[in-house]
């Protein structure tokens, strides 16, 4: 870390979270960077892969966005590299998972709430609250629908995020106990070693699921 003259003196120390950030972002470059086929007549392996994931995000951006919606397509493709790319670092041995922190998963799920409410507001001013009053409610029914309509609406700004870091906090700690208890059977004898090969077995399809739970 350094002693920076900001404001005082600010302590800027380049941190797991920081270091593992800027991993993700570098592999997800360098991804792109080989996937280029602009003096390729055969595209490669890696070029056929992103571009079958491009046109699955934008097929996705124009079910759920009407209206010229090619133009959110680069934050969302961002961001789906990002959460990926980060999510499956954490299942390399000895690597930190930057979605496991809170401020990371927080950080992204309120500010794109924030952007997204704003953008409403934006397009379609005062007929954006006609979201909170589903259709063909009885005028009776209006306040409470509405008022259960909005708590729902900023949950989500809350639920998504911390969904994402639970999950794989979780899968994390759950992976990291039981890889400690096994290496303890395993270092406990020969009859040990070989009656801990059975919760092994158990033990790789968790990882495999793990994974699973990384990409979706």
């Amino acid at each position: 870390g350094i002693q920076a003259p900001i404001l005082g003196y600010i302590n800027l120390s380049l941190t797991n979270l920081g270091l593992y950030s800027l991993l993700s972002i570098f592999i997800i470059i360098s991804l792109h960077f080989f996937g280029l086929n602009n003096q390729k007549i055969i595209p490669s392996q890696i070029s056929i892969v992103l571009e079958s994931l491009y046109v699955s995000i934008l097929s996705m951006v124009k079910a759920q966005i009407l209206g010229a919606n090619e133009k959110y397509l680069p934050l969302i493709y961002t961001l789906f590299f990002f959460i990926i790319i980060a999510n499956l670092i954490g299942n390399v041995p000895y690597n930190y998972t930057v979605t496991t922190s809170v401020i990371v998963t927080m950080g992204l799920s309120i500010t794109i709430f924030i952007a997204v409410t704003i953008l409403s507001l934006y397009r379609h001013s005062l007929k954006f609250f006609s979201y909170f009053i589903p259709g063909g409610t009885p005028l009776m029914l209006v306040p409470l629908l509405t008022l259960i309509e909005f708590v729902s609406y900023l949950a989500r700004a809350f639920s998504l995020g911390i969904r994402l870091f639970a999950n794989m906090l979780s899968g994390h700690t759950l992976i990291k106990i039981l890889s400690t208890f096994l290496g303890q059977m395993f270092a406990s004898g020969i009859i040990s070693f070989i009656i801990t090969l059975i919760p092994f077995t158990i033990f790789v399809a968790l990882l495999g699921l793990e994974l699973v739970v990384s990409i979706i």
